[in-house]
């Protein structure tokens, strides 16, 4: 199992938690949603619970529950800005399909 991220990916998410005062990673997740099926979910990671795995690159820990590893497994989280837009984005080599709108996708 493997998560990677960028060093720009590395770099927003220690000045976010900088930002934030607190936090011991990154938690990426999935939930089900939209119309191919999941989306990704991140948030701050206060602490670890059992079963999550710790994937760290750049000084920066990337935290993923246990039932989310199969959905992420090679998964790599980069940071790009294009134009005035933002965003962190995910290069992920399970998906087999995304929506219209680029919300969610299916493996």
């Amino acid at each position: 199992m493997s998560v990677s991220l960028t060093e720009n990916a590395a770099r927003q998410i220690k000045k976010q938690l900088d930002k934030r005062g607190s936090g011991i990673g990154l938690k990426l997740g999935v939930k089900k949603s939209g119309c191919s099926g999941y989306a990704y979910v991140l948030d701050y990671a206060d602490q670890l619970n059992e079963g999550d795995q710790t994937f760290e690159k750049f000084g920066v820990k990337v935290i993923v529950q246990a039932a989310d590893l199969e959905f992420v497994d090679g998964i790599e989280l980069d940071y790009r800005r294009e134009g005035l837009n933002e965003a962190f984005q995910f290069n992920n080599p399970n998906v087999k399909g995304t929506c219209g709108c680029g919300e969610s996708f299916s493996v």
